[in-house]
């Protein structure tokens, strides 16, 4: 099992999938956040009409 680990192309997925999921992670948290950017809530563009 460590031999397949210890491969390079193994690697590279690893590293691919893994760095796919912390940056789509940051993103949703990033959007949750703006979410919240005030005490209301996301305004809603026609709300002012």
């Amino acid at each position: 099992m460590k031999d397949f680990f210890k491969r390079p192309a193994t690697r590279y997925w690893l590293s691919f999938i893994g760095k796919t999921v912390f940056y789509f992670a940051v993103l949703l948290i990033l959007i949750y956040l703006y979410h919240y950017k005030s005490i209301q809530g996301g305004n809603f563009i026609y709300n002012e009409f």
